[in-house]
């Protein structure tokens, strides 16, 4: 499996294979499991979802770090490639994590429906 490289492709392919609404049913079930209020619309539109998701990761990181780090956990988002990103900015830092999250759900959603 090929990884899409911006937040643009993940959807574009998402769109394709029939599986966006998968996509944020996952992330809904994710956020849940990490007791985070937050429930995306099934039918948000793309660039509204990477507006909320972002807005929610910079809250997170800036008044609820451990609820946080819990949702990384459980979304199981690799620490090596938190680490790697470039944190003197919290608004680009909380966006590259946003993306990172959405390629891992990304993953499981694509996992669940080819194999």
């Amino acid at each position: 499996m090929q990884l899409p490289t911006t937040f643009e492709k993940l959807v574009d392919e998402a769109n394709q294979m029939g599986l966006y609404k998968k996509l944020i049913i996952q992330l809904n079930k994710d956020f849940h499991l990490a007791n985070i209020d937050m429930d995306f619309h099934e039918e948000i539109l793309p660039s509204s979802l990477k507006l909320l998701l972002h807005e929610t990761i910079f809250n997170l990181m800036q008044e609820k770090f451990i609820e946080y780090l819990n949702l990384l956990y459980i979304i199981d988002v690799p620490e090596k490639q938190v680490k790697d990103l470039k944190g003197e900015d919290i608004g680009k830092l909380s966006e590259a994590v946003s993306f990172l999250i959405l390629k891992r759900e990304w993953q499981k959603v694509w996992f669940r429906n080819n194999y």
